[in-house]
């Protein structure tokens, strides 16, 4: 075949976002072999050890690891500390980067360090004792509760009465050792991905019932996505500076997700995805597409700017 054309795809893992993750996986793989590379799928949770895994990478011996894993293990730094040890070429951020967005309170942190807005937030450790009047009084309701370190909305529930608060933190717990408690900001919900360096065009999320939940997400028609978002030419420019800004300050490479919710007044900053979903509902093929990229292209846009130092 001449010039090495093989390609790994991971898939799967050991995450709740597994199913998730082999949708995005296989979409990608299609998209790649339509493109003439040789691509293989291997899914870490198949194997006893990740030796086992690298051994089966370097037999297929891959030009680059497209990594197609959703959730922790996958998008946690991980994987990619293992890659990287390894001396194998992987897709998208590297371990340092991956571990900061996976952590939901340490980015906001560090994002509010550099004068970006993120809501009122409370960060809960597993059997700790919860001063609930303290939490509602610093936070109010509608509450957001999450796991501190899960995506696709897993374990996520948005409670607006007191009695509901130990439901949804058991619920959160159940993914997670640490849940975050943070002030659901009223208004629109809008996306910037990054790719390569370049802000891509912002897009709106704007589910038809409820809020942007697991169903919601992965279930054809039941949202709304506005590309380009409904935007001043300053607010678009805003929000595209501040993920842009987000993205750098984290060290992330190739591409990336940044989340935000809007009062009509500030941006409010919610969680970085450094691995956004691939599937035909996923908004930065949607946001690349408004681009004139393919989705074809987009990936290899990826896998170039993977491979840059």
């Amino acid at each position: 075949m001449g010039k090495n054309r093989r390609i790994i795809i991971l898939t799967g893992g050991f995450s709740e976002e597994a199913e998730v993750s082999k949708t995005t996986s296989n979409e990608v793989a299609s998209a790649l072999e339509s493109r003439k590379y040789e691509i293989k799928l291997i899914d870490p949770s198949n194997y006893k050890t990740y030796s086992e895994m690298i051994k089966a990478i370097r037999e297929f011996n891959p030009f680059i690891v497209f990594n197609g894993l959703h959730g922790a293990e996958g998008e946690d730094g991980r994987i990619q500390s293992l890659l990287s040890l390894e001396k194998i070429p992987f897709t998208g951020s590297a371990y340092r980067a991956s571990a900061i967005s996976m952590d939901k309170y340490i980015s906001g942190v560090l994002v509010k360090y550099i004068g970006i807005s993120i809501p009122m937030r409370y960060l809960l450790y597993k059997d700790y004792v919860i001063d609930s009047d303290m939490i509602i009084k610093k936070i109010g309701f509608p509450m957001v509760v999450k796991p501190n370190d899960s995506g696709s909305s897993v374990g996520i529930s948005i409670i607006a009465k007191a009695d509901e608060l130990k439901q949804a933190t058991s619920k959160a717990f159940k993914y997670s050792d640490k849940v975050l408690l943070e002030q659901f900001i009223k208004g629109r919900e809008l996306t910037v991905a990054i790719l390569g360096e370049k802000a891509l065009p912002v897009v709106e999320i704007k589910p038809k019932n409820g809020w942007y939940d697991y169903a919601n997400k992965y279930t054809k028609g039941h949202t709304i996505y506005e590309v380009p978002a409904k935007l001043t030419e300053q607010e678009s420019s805003k929000i595209q500076r501040q993920a842009q800004e987000i993205f750098k300050l984290f060290g992330c490479k190739a591409y990336a997700r940044v989340d935000f919710r809007y009062d009509g007044k500030d941006f409010y900053f919610l969680e970085v995805n450094t691995l956004p979903g691939m599937t035909a509902l996923s908004l930065t093929p949607m946001a690349a597409k408004e681009t004139g990229l393919s989705f074809g292209e987009l990936l290899e846009k990826i896998i170039e700017f993977s491979q840059t130092k």
